[in-house]
């Protein structure tokens, strides 16, 4: 086939588990078991995957590498959905289950598994990317290496075509030394601007910008200096402000910290200055600003009736998401709504929409956020809606749960009953009992079972046999115990074949901790190398300045590699 026509791709009735994704509440359904002796995966080549995007017909290209792997190459529409975390993160990315699906890895094994059991999960339209990832690069197509690249590339572009201003860091040092009337807005998420941010700025996420700006700054002489800890999110929060049609002077910090921190500079640690802090005010020029900008950018405006149509049209996947803060959100929210920030919204966008082709519906209560966000994203190539603010329709409350089917019933094992274990192991020479961490790496080394080994999901058969040492239980922990029983369910019969039991902790490591069990974040036992999550370079503080530098210029580079792709189809709006 030539290209992914919906008609051809996509079952003309919407599965029972099509209507399930439209739930309001987070779905907990068991998943179909996969059938005994399934048929041969079907295969998509390189050649149907990019037919598809330059029809803007809707398609999934997942990589379901870990992300370490992801990140050193990849095309530019491809999603990072690693196989490790699949059973939770699928129907919560992936919201209707006949969108065509095309996996690949290059050459780890993880693809084929990965698509049997999206198709356990059921999903109707699964297909592996003839030959992998390999393919792609021997067909000449372009590779993009790093995280959340199409955003990252699009911020590129914004400032190519419109001539964002900036400043570098040593001139906007020199104008705070010398006392200008200054306001410097750190536009990532509150936790990033925590760990290192330019001494005296203030955290507003990316989607506040427009709507608090002129609280920060009331007097329109003041120059406001947006700043991220490299180039996008200060680049598109500084273009945004200007778009929006703030009366101050508008600059981005060129390079964000790692600028600053490449001139010499120091950055702050453990800042707590927030938006919040200040009192709202008037929105009513934010707003205006906001809804023309998304005008300009033919974003759509829909209300409730044909957001009805949208979500019972079977042949398109509608994503939804409620664009204001965590607690806003929690207080109260449209049914059905993910939780998303518009700025990491528009940062992510990879991450939060994988379906290229996909429709997207946002929500906020006061018509600035959602319309913000739907601009760029609009400009980004996506079919984006605003639905106007209405509180009266924020009925359900509560933090946003992704949708998981039911882990599977898997033997478990308390963690008194553990601790039992492993004080009967403490003399002698060979335990009966191991304890091995599923968790992402980096909640293992925060805390972790004294002398639990960590694995990656895709190599634990490989580890339990060549690095663990032999025991005749394994017991399987996890932050909260969840992830832990569908690795349980892949390994059960092959350690029950070598005589050996598989346990889950019931409640994972939070159990274990809340029950006064000792907790450890030293000595930590890694089967393999940390693989599942890229080490980003603007992320923290003790990165080599060769790896800054190299950084930047790659994101310099993305404009070109833009354009040798060719599918991007992002519309810059005129100044």
């Amino acid at each position: 086939m030539s290209v992914l026509h919906p008609a051809d791709s996509i079952a003309t009735t919407a599965s029972a588990a099509s209507a399930a994704s439209t739930a309001s509440s987070p779905t907990l359904a068991r998943p179909p078991q996969a059938p005994r002796h399934p048929a041969p995966l079907p295969t998509r080549t390189v050649t149907d995957v990019r037919a598809a995007l330059f029809a803007r017909v809707e398609i999934a290209l997942l990589d379901v590498r870990e992300e370490a792997a992801y990140a050193e190459a990849h095309p530019l529409w491809a999603a990072n959905l690693a196989a490790s975390r699949l059973e939770l993160d699928a129907w919560g990315r992936l919201p209707r289950r006949d969108v065509p699906i095309v996996v690949y890895d290059n050459g780890e094994g993880v693809a084929a598994p990965s698509a049997r059991k999206l198709q356990a999960l059921g999903y109707t339209d699964v297909a592996l990317l003839d030959g992998g990832l390999a393919a792609w690069r021997d067909a000449g197509l372009e590779l993009f290496r790093d995280v959340n690249v199409p955003s990252k590339a699009f911020g590129e572009l914004v400032e190519a075509r419109r001539h964002t201003p900036s400043l570098p860091a040593e001139e906007l040092q020199r104008r705070l030394a010398r006392g200008d009337r200054l306001v410097l807005l750190d536009a990532r998420r509150f936790d990033e601007y925590r760990t290192m941010s330019l001494p005296g700025s203030i955290s507003v996420p990316g989607g506040e910008l427009v709507r608090r700006a002129r609280d920060l700054a009331p007097d329109p002489t003041t120059t406001i200096v947006v700043h991220c800890a490299g180039r996008t999110r200060s680049l598109i929060g500084a273009q945004s402000l200007i778009d929006a049609g703030l009366p101050n002077p508008v600059v981005a910090l060129r390079n964000g910290t790692i600028g600053w921190t490449l001139a010499g500079l120091a950055l702050a640690q453990g800042q707590g200055r927030s938006h919040e802090d200040v009192p709202l005010g008037d929105l009513d020029a934010a707003r205006e600003g906001a809804t023309a900008l998304a005008r300009r950018a033919h974003a759509q405006r829909i209300d409730a009736r044909v957001l009805a149509e949208w979500l019972a049209d079977p042949r398109r996947s509608t994503y939804r998401f409620d664009v204001r803060g965590a607690d806003e959100y929690a207080r109260g929210h449209r049914p059905g709504f993910r939780h998303a920030p518009g700025g990491q919204l528009v940062q992510e966008t990879d991450h939060h929409v994988p379906v290229r082709g996909a429709r997207i519906v946002l929500s906020d209560d006061d018509g600035i956020r959602a319309s913000m966000a739907a601009a760029w994203l609009a400009q980004m190539g996506w079919e984006v809606a605003v639905l106007p603010p209405d509180p009266a329709a924020h009925t359900e409350t509560g933090p946003d749960l992704p949708p998981q089917p039911l882990s599977p019933t898997v033997a478990t094992v308390t963690p008194a009953e553990l601790a039992r274990w492993r004080a009967e192991d403490a003399d002698r020479e060979h335990p009966k009992t191991v304890v091995v961490d599923v968790a992402p790496s980096i909640t293992y080394i925060v805390r972790h079972i004294p002398g639990a080994w960590w694995s990656p999901r895709a190599r634990l058969a490989e580890a339990l046999r060549t690095v663990i040492p032999p025991a005749r239980r394994v017991v399987l922990t996890g932050n909260l115990g969840v992830l832990p029983r569908f690795v349980a369910a892949d390994l059960a019969a092959e350690l029950a074949a070598e005589g050996r039991e598989l346990l889950v902790l019931e409640g994972g490591t939070t159990a274990w901790y809340d029950a006064g069990l000792p907790i450890e974040s030293a000595n930590p036992r890694l089967a393999f190398p940390r693989d599942d999550r890229y080490r980003r370079p603007y992320e923290g503080t003790n990165h080599p300045r060769d790896a800054m530098q190299a950084y930047l210029d790659w994101e310099y580079g993305l404009v070109a590699q833009l354009d040798r792709d060719g599918t991007h189809f992002f519309r810059v709006i005129e100044g």
